[in-house]
C-alpha cells in the first residue's frame, strides 16, 4: 500500500521568478457599505440558505466570508547547498540542508492565505506561511497591497498572526469549533494554487485528528544544531510540544490555501486550513484545518505577550488501543498511559505517577492524545484542569491539577510517545548483559549482548551478529532484558531505534515495529 503524503499548504516557488497566473481578484461585493453595514448583513442569525432546486444555498455565507480572506504572499532567502546528491542529498532531505561545502542562498517566493480578524489589522493565518520570511506582502480584497509585520507565530500549533496597518477592513466572526460536528456543512475559502480568492463547500469527515505533521516539521535540524551534529555525532533531543487536533474536512484545498478560512454554515470562522493528505500533492478529499477554539488562546498570546504562554502537565503518555494494551501487558485499552512523569511537573506534583491511566479532561472521555492536548492547549500556567486518573493500583481519582510553565517539562524527553508495536519476540534475538570487562574493552557503560539471532526474523534482517552490544534502545540505556522489554513499547515517533558497539564500530538502525 502506498503511504499517503501530509501536505502543509503554502504554494512555494523557487528561485523567485516563477510567473504568477493572471487572474483577475474578485472585488469586494460592494465598496459603498460601511464596516458597519456589511458587518450586520454578514452575520444576522444565519446566513444559510435552501436554493430553488432543494440543495444548500452557500451564497451569503461566501459573500460575508471571501472580502475578508486575504492572500498573503512571501519572500525569503532560501538555503541550498554546493554540489548535489550522495549525502548532500540526504541530508538536504532530512535536515533542511546540504551537508558539503558551504551554505549559498536564494532567494524564494511562496504564496498562501490569511484571515482578517479585527478591522484594524489583525490577520490569522499559519506560521510555516510566514516563518522564514524577510517581506510579507498582504493583498486585500479591494485589490489593495499592504507589508504586514508578524505579531508571533507558533510552529508546535503551526499558528501566526500577523498586522498591516490598514483600518476599517472587513473581518470574519468567530465561531465555536468544540459545536462542530461530523457532517456539518463547511466552506473552504482561500488561494489555492496562487488562484484568486476560492470558495468550495463539503462536510466535516472527523474531528481531533493527530497526523504527525507538526512534529515532523519541528524535527529540523537548524544550522547551529547541525554544526553540533558533524562535530559529536549526535542529534539534538527536543520536547515534542506539538498539539495536532484537527478538523478533517472533504471541502477541496489545495496547496496555497495554507491560513485561509474555514467556516460553518453561518459564515462563522470554526478552522484555520493547514494541511492535506495527498498523494499526488493536490486535493484528495482529506484537508485539516486548526479547530479555532485553540486558535483563539495563542493568538491573545500573541497580542498580549508576542508569544504563546503554554500551561504543561508534564507527563509522557501514549494512547491505548488493543495493540497498545497488550503490548504493556495491561487490561485497559482507552486512554492514556502515563509513561514518564516529569519530576518538576504538575503531574508529579498532583501524585500521578508512571503506570497512571489518564481517562477523562473536563468530565470528557479521552480516546486519543488530541482530547488531552487541545484542551490543555487553550490553557495558561496557573489554570486548573480536571482529570480523571485510573491509578495503577486500580483506584480511581479525580484530581484538579494547576498547570505549570515550560520550565517544569525541561527534563521531560517529550510530551508524548508513540507505540512502537515492538517487542523481544519481534526482534528475535536473545540478550545477557554485557560484562564489566566488554564495558571496559569498548568504553561503555551500559550494554546487553547478542546471544542468539533467530533466521529470517528483524535483527537477522538487519545483519545483526552474536557477540553485538546493544546500548540504547530508542534512547534508553539497556543492562538487561528487562531493560529491552521497559524501553520497545514507545518512542518519540513511533519507531524502534537500536544503537550499540561492535569490533566493526558503533552503529544505529531504526525500523518499524510491525
Amino acid at each position: 500500500m502506498k503511504k499517503i503524503g501530509l501536505i502543509v499548504l503554502a504554494a512555494s516557488f523557487l528561485g523567485g521568478a516563477a510567473a504568477i497566473g493572471a487572474y483577475k481578484l474578485l472585488e469586494r461585493p460592494n465598496d459603498s457599505f460601511t464596516l458597519a453595514d456589511r458587518q450586520k448583513t454578514m452575520f444576522a442569525s444565519n446566513v444559510t440558505g435552501v436554493s430553488s432546486a432543494g440543495a444548500p444555498d452557500f451564497v451569503q455565507a461566501a459573500a460575508a466570508v471571501s472580502p475578508a480572506v486575504v492572500h498573503i504572499k512571501t519572500t525569503y532567502q532560501g538555503k541550498s547547498s554546493r554540489g548535489g546528491g550522495g549525502m548532500d542529498s540526504m541530508l538536504e532531505e532530512f535536515f533542511g540542508f546540504g551537508g558539503g561545502g558551504r551554505v549559498q542562498r536564494q532567494p524564494q517566493a511562496a504564496s498562501g492565505s490569511g484571515v482578517i480578524l479585527t478591522a484594524d489589522g489583525y490577520i490569522v493565518t499559519n506560521n510555516h506561511v510566514v516563518d522564514k520570511a524577510d517581506k510579507i506582502e498582504v493583498i486585500l480584497s479591494n485589490r489593495r497591497k499592504a507589508t504586514a509585520r508578524v505579531i508571533g507565530k507558533d510552529p508546535n500549533t503551526d499558528l501566526a498572526l500577523i498586522k498591516v496597518d490598514v483600518d476599517n477592513l472587513p473581518f470574519v466572526k468567530m465561531g465555536n469549533s468544540d459545536n462542530v460536528q461530523v457532517g456539518e456543512w463547511v466552506l473552504a475559502v482561500g488561494f489555492p494554487l496562487d488562484l484568486q480568492t476560492t470558495v468550495t463547500a463539503g462536510i466535516v469527515s472527523a474531528k481531533a485528528r493527530n497526523i504527525g505533521i507538526l512534529n515532523r516539521g519541528n524535527s529540523m535540524m537548524t544550522e547551529e544544531e547541525y554544526d553540533e551534529y558533524r562535530r559529536t555525532g549526535q542529534k539534538p533531543t527536543r520536547t515534542n510540544n506539538s498539539i495536532e487536533s484537527f478538523i478533517q474536512t472533504d471541502a477541496a484545498i489545495n496547496p496555497g490555501n495554507s491560513g485561509g478560512a474555514l467556516v460553518n454554515a453561518a459564515g462563522e470562522l470554526v478552522g484555520i486550513n493547514a494541511a492535506i493528505a495527498s498523494q499526488s500533492g493536490r486535493n484528495e478529499g482529506y484537508g485539516f484545518a486548526i479547530p479555532v477554539n485553540l486558535a483563539k488562546k495563542i493568538l491573545e498570546d500573541f497580542k498580549k505577550f508576542g508569544s504563546v504562554k503554554r500551561g504543561y502537565i508534564g507527563v509522557n503518555f501514549v494512547a491505548l488501543d488493543a495493540d497498545v494494551a497488550e503490548e504493556l501487558k495491561i487490561k485497559e485499552n482507552t486512554g492514556l498511559y502515563v509513561s514518564d512523569v516529569s519530576p518538576e511537573g504538575a503531574a508529579a506534583a498532583a501524585g500521578i505517577k508512571s503506570g497512571d491511566i489518564i481517562k477523562k479532561v473536563e468530565g470528557v472521555a479521552i480516546y486519543d492524545s488530541p482530547d488531552l492536548q487541545e484542551r490543555i492547549g487553550r490553557m495558561s500556567p496557573g489554570d486548573k484542569v480536571a482529570l480523571t486518573v485510573l491509578k495503577s493500583d486500580g483506584s480511581t481519582k479525580n484530581m484538579n491539577i494547576t498547570l505549570k510553565g515550560e520550565s517544569s517539562v525541561k527534563l521531560a524527553a517529550n510530551s508524548e510517545s508513540k507505540a512502537t508495536g515492538a517487542s523481544i519476540a519481534k526482534l528475535g534475538a536473545s540478550f545477557a548483559p554485557a560484562t564489566a570487562a566488554q564495558k571496559a574493552k569498548y568504553g561503555i557503560k551500559s550494554g546487553v549482548v547478542v546471544t542468539n539471532v533467530v533466521p529470517n526474523q528483524m535483527f537477522d534482517y538487519w545483519g545483526a551478529k552474536k557477540g553485538w552490544i546493544i546500548t540504547k534502545i530508542n534512547g534508553a540505556d539497556v543492562n538487561s532484558a528487562a531493560d529491552i522489554e521497559k524501553a520497545l513499547p514507545t518512542s518519540r515517533d513511533g519507531r524502534t531505534t537500536i544503537a550499540g558497539i561492535s569490533d566493526e564500530g558503533s552503529f544505529t538502525f531504526s525500523f518499524n515495529g510491525n
